[in-house]
């Protein structure tokens, strides 16, 4: 009977489907040669001890060798409080101009050493978004708006929040307060567009769910410049469409108006492009004025009037969370946080 010589291949033992251990400091401590402590000092950024700058390389190359991470809910056991800073989402949209300083924020808190999150509430209001918040432990919440009340507070600090800190029109009891009062905006539109001598002035209000809270005090501030003038107020209600700028400019010379305050740069380009596609002359037929000081308002022709809208430093806003979280004793601080002043351009 013949024999049939087969040569089997020499095959790799397939690789293990076991994961991988999850690295710990001590393992971070062996490859760097240190104790276990220097490598809590070091990746914790602990000032209190000095740490050479050979040593805090040399940890901090073996952590990323090994792809270790500290574990936040172990430090926190150690520290008795998160560094987990809570910003809920706005209820409202939001532009340029609080992007940029949601941006400023998070980079001075992240320096200060704290975690920041942004949590999506949509669907939650109040003290029922403020129960999703506590659920996760923050040391700090910064919430936007005007949607809590003095009981989501007393939630939100029950459940460890160290500091609560509210950017709105009206202080909430307990809670630390950015006061925002966009009633200045529009005064400040307001009295601008009468010394430019206009007398029928309108006031465009976003039909846009959230933006009433800014919308509303804004055209109260313009009422309130014009107030024992001989001026006029219409309110214009907008939604951010083309065609929706199209049929209020194609109506305006029914109006009457000779000047509008257009909420913001945004409506005030949305509305000026309307009104000239209609062959209303700005500023000659109707002076326009934004707010918040979009560059691309300086690149229109003519270029867009607008009302300068300065918040507070994501530093100074960092500065007071830290006090408060070293602190959550003292007695709530309230800042009037919203400055207004008047760009004169081309447009009014």
């Amino acid at each position: 009977m013949p024999y049939v010589m087969v040569q089997i291949p020499n095959t790799p033992a397939p690789a293990s489907s076991a994961p991988r251990s999850v690295p710990t400091s001590a393992d971070v401590a062996r490859l760097a040669g240190v104790s276990r402590a220097t490598v809590s000092y070091v990746l914790n950024n602990t000032s209190a001890v000095r740490i050479s700058e050979p040593t805090r390389r040399r940890v901090h190359e073996a952590a990323e060798e090994l792809g270790y991470v500290p574990h936040a809910a172990a430090r926190s056991l150690r520290a008795g409080h998160s560094r987990m800073v809570l910003m809920p989402a706005p209820a409202f949209p939001v532009g340029p101009l609080y992007s940029q300083f949601v941006a400023d924020l998070q980079g001075a808190l992240v320096r200060l050493d704290y975690t920041v999150v942004q949590y999506g509430s949509v669907g939650l209001y109040g003290d029922e978004a403020a129960r999703a918040w506590a659920e996760l432990r923050p040391v700090a919440v910064l919430v936007p708006g005007s949607g809590l009340g003095p009981q989501g507070v007393t939630v939100l600090k029950r459940s460890g929040a160290r500091a609560v800190v509210t950017m709105g029109p009206a202080s909430v009891e307990g809670a630390h307060a950015l006061l925002m009062d966009h009633s200045a905006v529009g005064h400040c539109a307001g009295t601008h567009l009468y010394e430019r001598g206009r007398r029928r002035i309108g006031v465009v209000v976003p039909e846009l769910p959230g933006l009433e809270a800014f919308s509303a005090p804004r055209l109260a501030g313009v009422r309130r410049a014009l107030s024992g003038t001989d001026a006029t107020v219409t309110e214009l209600p907008l939604t951010y469409e083309e065609e929706a700028a199209a049929r209020l400019a194609a109506r305006w010379r029914d109006l009457g108006l000779d000047a509008v305050f257009a909420y913001n740069d945004e409506y005030a380009m949305l509305l000026m492009r309307a009104l000239q596609d209609e062959g209303v002359r700005i500023p000659e037929d109707a002076a326009v004025i934004g707010a918040d000081d979009l560059m691309l308002g300086r690149l229109l022709r003519p270029r867009l009037s607008t009302v300068h809208i300065a918040l507070p430093s994501g530093r100074e806003l960092a500065g007071l969370v830290d006090r408060a979280v070293g602190d959550p004793a003292a007695a709530p601080e309230t800042y009037e946080a919203l400055g207004a002043s008047l760009v004169h351009r081309d447009s009014s």
